[in-house]
């Protein structure tokens, strides 16, 4: 059982970052190991900033 449930955790990890579920944690890290003058955006306003990116620059995507 316990194999099971590792193995659902993993599919769930690994469908949440094909959906990008994961992308404030990697700008985080990607923040902290780059040279920044201020502070990181908050979760709010990063995923407002990459919503707003999508929107004025379209590329192909389903929604």
């Amino acid at each position: 059982m316990n194999t099971v449930v590792k193995g659902l955790r993993g599919f769930a990890t690994y469908i949440g970052s094909l959906m990008g579920a994961d992308a404030y944690q990697k700008y985080l890290e990607h923040f902290e190991t780059t040279a920044h003058s201020g502070p990181a955006m908050t979760e709010r306003e990063f995923w407002r900033d990459r919503m707003d990116r999508q929107d004025s620059n379209p590329q192909g995507r389903c929604c």
